[in-house]
């Protein structure tokens, strides 16, 4: 296996480092990647006729239910190897450790949560005895959870591929070894890969999945219904490309029958998904 036969990625990991400060190529793009994200929710969003103001209330509990969410998925699957002994590693976010199932789990919980109960009695009438002295208590113009959701998944998509190339220059995400011409060979010292040997560009493929599902899933986003069946789709498909392109991955932790957390994890994405589609999609015209 020659690495001359390989893609060689000598990019310094790191973007700045300032003393104990480091901002990272991923930590950059996960942000790039978040802030895309919400503006194209909130671009699309208004031309489906919902209000702006709305979706950025949503992105908010969206984002931080996401960040729950990826670091929960985390902490679970290295909680006896590292949390257990030392818990207090469980809020060292900067450390890094986040999970990307967990953010998209994490943010469709959050934003759920808060259209939800924004606009319920209980939180009205809560509203009213606590907080009446900062204006009377009213129901918001929230979107609907589906319509929203369908919105949401190619924009997930498209920011899910710019997260990817971060973790692609940080070379932190293990894969299996390779002598196929594309394989990765990591050589800064700062890189996390600059010890393995060259190996599969796993994240990469899972870019070219995720611009595979967006593809599929962009003129369908009109004509799947009820509200909800475009994100349902966007989950079923992404977790089974996830689920296979796992077997590339090379991860410290393996559960039943010889799987990682994120198949595990995507097999109940899909047990959930695929019925949804299969009783309840129809295709109606645009």
């Amino acid at each position: 296996m020659g690495v001359l036969a390989t893609i060689t990625i000598g990019m310094n990991p790191n973007l700045i480092e300032f003393g104990s400060v480091i901002l990272s190529w991923h930590g950059l793009l996960t942000f790039v990647a978040v802030a895309v994200s919400v503006y194209l929710v909130h671009r699309w969003g208004t031309q489906e006729g919902i209000g702006g103001d709305p979706i950025l209330s949503v992105a908010v509990w969206c984002i931080i239910g996401g960040i729950i969410g990826a670091r929960a998925l985390h902490i679970i699957d290295f909680w006896g190897p590292i949390y257990q002994h030392d818990p207090i590693r469980i809020v060292y976010v900067w450390q890094g450790g986040i999970a990307v199932i967990g953010a998209i789990l994490g943010g469709v919980a959050g934003g759920s949560l808060y259209i939800t109960i924004r606009n319920s009695t209980r939180f009205m009438a809560f509203w009213g005895r606590f907080f009446r002295w900062a204006g009377e208590p009213h129901k918001a113009p929230l979107p609907g959870i589906g319509h929203l959701a369908d919105v949401s998944a190619p924009a997930l998509l498209i920011s899910m591929a710019i997260g990817r190339i971060g973790d692609i220059i940080n070379g932190e995400h293990f894969a299996k070894a390779t002598d196929l011409p594309w394989g990765v060979f990591y050589t800064h010292p700062n890189s996390p890969g600059v010890v393995r040997a060259v190996s599969h560009p796993a994240v990469a493929y899972e870019i070219v999945l995720d611009m595979l599902v967006l593809a599929i899933i962009w003129p369908l986003r009109h004509r799947l219904r009820p509200r909800g069946m475009v994100f349902v789709l966007y989950g079923a498909l992404y977790s089974v490309g996830r689920f296979f392109l796992s077997f590339l991955r090379v991860e410290e932790n393996i559960y039943a029958l010889g799987l990682n957390e994120a198949q595990i994890v995507s097999l109940v994405i899909m047990l959930v998904a695929i019925p949804l589609l299969v009783y309840k999609a129809q295709f109606v015209r645009p």
